[in-house]
């Protein structure tokens, strides 16, 4: 475990594996935490040296006050990556995340091995701002907690375990109302969609079949306009797959 400096923030990172192997970089999505990717590291630390980090304001990582944008977030990336040495990594991000990691793709291609992004967005049409908006209004007025029920209604099926939704609740609840709100205006910036046809890194794109906040058609578009890309839909889950069924997910990641 570690602590990065990075321009106005300090971000919390673990690296779990060995010494050697290849890297791979995990990015959460909003209102989750690093420990979101617990049940893929006993997998992935056959085959990677595994970095995972909290986003700025989430977790343990500290928040800024203010709108941030993807090239903040994308900076924080690769400042985690330079701490501990990894000129290169494959990358899997989820949600803001794989939003992240695409801006990560596009500034940095020489960074990267390739992507599974997953159940994230590229543009930002009217009636997604408007979601950050309300959601911005709600967290300035009563903190994330009251985020909580929503969240979990859009992150999950209703077939969900109770430990999972407890889990994520959890994280919802801590994550900092700064850092909420800078990632939302984030989100809102978010103008990927039309550059992807420069992507030179190989993605993978992988979305739960029921997601409504990044739906599959959303992702099917993205897909078409990456070269050489393709999309895994995950039939029965929604927009956080990796917490909610571990096994289908760790299957699509071998497939990757």
């Amino acid at each position: 475990m570690m602590r990065v400096s990075v321009p106005g923030a300090t971000l919390f990172a673990q690296v779990d594996g060995d010494a050697g192997k290849p890297w791979i970089i995990l990015s959460n999505s909003l209102a989750a935490d690093l420990t979101m990717w617990d049940d893929q590291i006993a997998f992935l630390t056959q085959s990677y040296c595994v970095l995972r980090y909290d986003a700025r304001g989430h977790g343990q990582s500290t928040a800024t006050d203010g709108a941030y944008d993807f090239d903040l977030l994308v900076a924080d990336m690769v400042a985690v990556m330079d701490h501990v040495g990894a000129e290169k990594a494959d990358v899997i991000g989820l949600s803001l995340g794989g939003m992240t990691a695409l801006g990560l793709g596009l500034a940095h291609s020489d960074r990267i091995g390739r992507m599974l992004v997953c159940d994230a967005r590229a543009d930002a049409p009217p009636p997604f701002v408007q979601g950050w908006i309300d959601r911005i209004a709600v967290v300035q007025q009563h903190g994330t907690a009251a985020l909580v029920d929503g969240t979990l209604a859009r992150w999950f099926t209703e077939k969900c375990a109770d430990d999972v939704k407890q889990k994520a609740a959890a994280m919802i609840r801590a994550t900092s109302p700064q850092g909420y709100i800078g990632c939302a205006g984030a989100l809102m910036g978010l103008d990927y969609l039309r550059h992807l046809g420069k992507m030179r890194p190989p993605v993978q794109y992988l979305v739960g079949a029921e997601d409504m906040g990044a739906p599959k058609e959303a992702m099917a578009a993205m897909a078409a306009a990456t070269p050489n890309a393709e999309l895994i839909t995950l039939n029965g889950l929604a927009h956080i797959p990796n917490m909610e069924d571990p096994a289908a997910f760790n299957t699509a990641l071998g497939n990757w």
